[in-house]
């Protein structure tokens, strides 16, 4: 398919003064979808999805979480509600109506948190990706979360080698490369590097406690417009028992599509499938 596109960036600033960087990709005409990316990565990660929505009509943005890839670091303001005003601070700056909002991982918390602090006037659809919603650490109300030592094991891990940590989710669980029988491009594992090494160490290790432990379940209670939720049954990051199964039972209007042996990074591992559940449902707003 062909068509006109224009390609720009830059920034949005936040009234607490961070400086949100942005690329806004297909035509100005076209309904708009915004992406939110997971961690510790940055709005690169959603590329093929970007590309494929764009050149079928739709104006894709996706923004880099504070202190992650071409935003400024801030020392303060990593955990959810900023990242939620941040975005609120991209959709109103760029004055996006009837937006589909696509998170991936802690960006679907961010997306869910965007609509427990902001509503969904400018909503229309809401698609979370292998998110972490709506609760990811085992408490006293989420028996059956992650035990917090597995986030603590990440914080030790992110303060004696972040580098080798990010190589080894890479390599490991995040794409499902321990698994027997995958494969997973040296490529897709360097990109996930490369990416995690471009975000802020302090933002990213703040991150984990905003991922993890931040209870979402009343956001998810307010989201009131068509959602998807895609998450992979071999998820080892965040496993889809505590996530995606458990949010879908609270959101009102909701798809539940499981990829069976699918790991975390569905947006890489999965990309044509996702692309194409993706554009099926954009297309289904009315």
């Amino acid at each position: 398919m062909s068509i006109k596109q224009n390609t720009t960036e830059g920034f949005v600033t936040t009234p607490d003064g961070a400086r949100i960087f942005y690329q806004d990709w297909g035509p100005r005409s076209g309904r708009p979808v915004v992406f939110s990316h997971g961690w510790p990565l940055n709005s690169n990660s959603w590329e093929s999805q970007m590309l494929h929505l764009a050149v079928n009509g739709y104006r894709v943005v996706a923004h880099d979480r504070r202190g992650h890839g071409r935003s400024p670091q801030m020392w303060d303001g990593n955990d959810m509600d900023h990242y939620a005003d941040d975005l609120a601070a991209v959709l109103t700056a760029l004055d996006l109506r009837r937006a589909t909002l696509i998170g991936f991982s802690t960006g679907g918390g961010e997306v869910a948190r965007y609509v427990g602090r902001h509503g969904t006037d400018r909503v229309a659809q809401v698609a979370l990706i292998s998110a972490v919603t709506p609760q990811m650490v085992k408490t006293p109300n989420n028996p059956d979360g992650v035990p917090i030592e597995v986030f603590d094991g990440m914080r030790a891990a992110s303060l004696a080698d972040r580098s080798q940590q990010y190589r080894d989710l890479a390599e490991g669980p995040f794409f499902g490369a321990n698994r027997p029988g995958a494969k997973v491009s040296r490529g897709m594992m360097y990109t996930f590097w490369l990416q995690g090494m471009q975000s802020g160490h302090k933002a990213a290790y703040d991150s984990i406690k905003a991922f993890s432990e931040t209870d979402l379940t009343e956001d998810l209670q307010r989201i009131d417009v068509p959602t998807l939720i895609v998450h992979g049954d071999d998820d080892q990051i965040v496993p889809i028992d505590v996530s995606a199964r458990q949010a879908a039972k609270i959101v009102k209007d909701v798809t539940l599509t499981i990829y069976p042996g699918g790991p975390h990074g569905i947006t890489d591992t999965h990309k044509q499938q996702l692309n194409d559940d993706l554009l099926a449902f954009v297309n289904s707003c009315r």
